[in-house]
């Protein structure tokens, strides 16, 4: 089916400007026609119907899935033809042996560690070649700072000497040459969050050399949230590389209303000429693994120094202390509220229990103290467990999506028994609740934001908008009822009204079915 008519529907076309409604052709892998009239061997009757450039995910976490499930449903149903990998400066590529085993269990909450799963990549170039073999989407990738930090550095908290940095510089380098699009960093997660701003500074540098893009998980979301930001400014200012934010929000009670404060700090460095974007999600909670939580010092030196500290009396109460009434540098600052703290994924089925509930509902149920639930879960689970943080604030979201930089990212686990649902819904929940119900965007305004805006942060020339010669990647939909189906209670949810999605030209969803069809592939900078 290469050569299809989409008749009639209303075009919008990710520039922002106002809808039109034309035909619309598909030729090898192509827009070939936009006009009336127009002929092809397939005829798809698209009047009452949208058509939009495929959505692209800034920010995903289908590093794994994209391969073990390379049919992607939940992508390629909510209309997402594009995403972004590598992202929290943590991800499997550039990695060594030792460095590959320490990050399948480390990452396990996050990606799971499948059974029998092929590892036949060490490198960032190897890994895009993987991905060449058959995905559904096409995938971008960034170069995991903390990984990086790991391969040359270690799990030591201490600054990187002038030799590492120049190892790590590069290894970027290559990784970059490659193919990557950037970098990005968890700087709440060990080891990334080991570097100080001077080593960051430098491998941006590199970054900005190839013509790149520095997107960090920032060292707050909480109490210090706007110090954090701000670093990342002047990490970008100082560079010369341009930053893309990745969830950016402010979240936790300390900065329930306070939207206006970072968006003022990102205009203002507009303004002087920095180069800034950022991606956010649709939703108030956010999601990560369990163990991610934990102060600093005590995942010191890697996996199995960490699970023996919570092994230890005296070290679990030094822990305990600082996360519940000090506030660790894990949990962003803020002492943590166990209430908001939900299991959401666990490997061992004698677990399964506490899936669905907080920390604190399943600790008051067994009659234990949260704290001590929590460590003996993370040395069970050997730290592989995921869980969904309630901090979010509804006001901070809807403002900072109105931004003129703002793009959409979906942050999705798409493992654990109760993923988070923004995995399958965050785009269709776009259009459903951020433009239908509450009207604070439009649709041209949101589909440029999902489509071409992110686009443009990724220097792609050929795809996001809907434009003769441009990729294929396109989805029809219904603007009356397209929606996100997914709920924390049932995650793995196909979106309503999205009948159509071209990947390359070839139909990923057709008639509101999965064709199991594979025409997505790497994209790759071209520095």
């Amino acid at each position: 089916m290469d050569d299809v008519v989409l008749r009639g529907p209303l075009i919008v076309d990710g520039t922002g400007t106002p809808a039109y409604r034309a035909d619309v052709s598909i030729k090898d892998g192509v827009i070939s026609s936009i006009g009336d009239g127009l002929s092809a061997t397939r005829s798809i009757d698209a009047d009452g119907l949208v058509l939009a450039p495929g959505f692209i995910d800034m920010h995903s976490h289908s590093d794994l899935r994209i391969l073990a499930e390379p049919d992607h449903l939940a992508k390629v149903s909510q209309g997402v033809t594009t995403e972004v990998l590598g992202q929290d400066g943590l991800s499997y590529a550039p990695v060594n042996d030792e460095v590959l085993a320490t990050l399948r269990g480390q990452l396990a909450g996050w990606n799971d560690d499948p059974p029998g799963f092929d590892w036949n990549w060490r490198s960032v170039g190897q890994y895009l070649d993987r991905l060449d073999q058959g995905i559904a989407v096409n995938a971008a990738y960034l170069v995991p700072q903390g990984t990086l930090r790991m391969l040359v550095v270690g799990w030591d908290d201490r600054p990187a000497t002038g030799t590492e940095i120049a190892v790590m510089k590069d290894q970027l380098a290559q990784a970059l040459v490659q193919g990557a699009f950037g970098m990005s960093s968890g700087l709440t997660y060990t080891p990334g969050m080991y570097a100080d701003t001077s080593e960051l500074v430098q491998l941006c540098e590199v970054v900005g050399n190839f013509g790149g893009f520095y997107s960090p998980h920032h060292r707050s979301y909480g109490a210090g949230a706007l110090e954090a930001y701000a670093e990342m400014v002047d990490v970008s200012k100082r560079s010369g590389c341009p930053l893309h934010l990745a969830h950016a929000t402010m979240n936790f009670p300390v900065n329930k209303g306070r939207a206006p404060e970072l968006l003022a700090l990102l205009d203002d460095a507009i303004a002087s000429g920095a180069d800034i974007s950022l991606d956010t999600y649709p939703y108030l909670p956010g999601a990560t693994y369990l163990s991610a939580l934990l102060p600093s010092w005590a995942t010191e030196g890697g996996p199995e120094r960490a699970l023996a500290r919570l092994s230890d009396v005296d070290t679990r109460e030094r822990i305990r202390e600082e996360i519940e009434e000090i506030g660790s540098d894990g949990c962003h600052g803020v002492p943590v509220d166990w209430d908001s703290i939900e299991i959401n994924g666990v490997r061992n089925d004698r677990n399964a229990h506490l899936v669905g509930s907080s920390v604190y509902a399943s600790a008051l149920r067994l009659g234990r103290a949260p704290a001590e639930l929590y460590f003996d879960v993370l040395v069970d689970e050997r730290l592989g467990t995921s869980c969904l943080m309630h901090v979010g604030h509804e006001e901070n979201v809807q403002a900072i999506m109105k931004h003129p930089a703002h793009t959409g990212g979906s942050d999705g686990l798409l493992v654990g028994d109760r993923p988070h649902p923004r995995a399958w819904g965050t785009f269709p929940r776009y259009f459903a609740r951020y433009v239908r119900e509450l009207g604070v965007l439009s649709l041209e305004e949101c589909v440029e934001h999902l489509t071409g805006r992110a686009a443009k942060r990724l220097r792609l020339t050929d795809r996001g908008l809907v434009r003769e010669g441009y990729a294929a990647d396109l989805v029809l939909f219904d603007a009356s009822t397209i929606a996100d189906t997914a709920t924390f209670d049932r995650p793995r949810q196909q979106a309503a009204g999205i009948p159509y999605v071209f990947c390359n030209g070839v139909p990923v969803i057709d008639d509101g079915t999965a064709t199991g069809a594979l025409p997505g592939h790497s994209l790759r900078s071209r520095p």
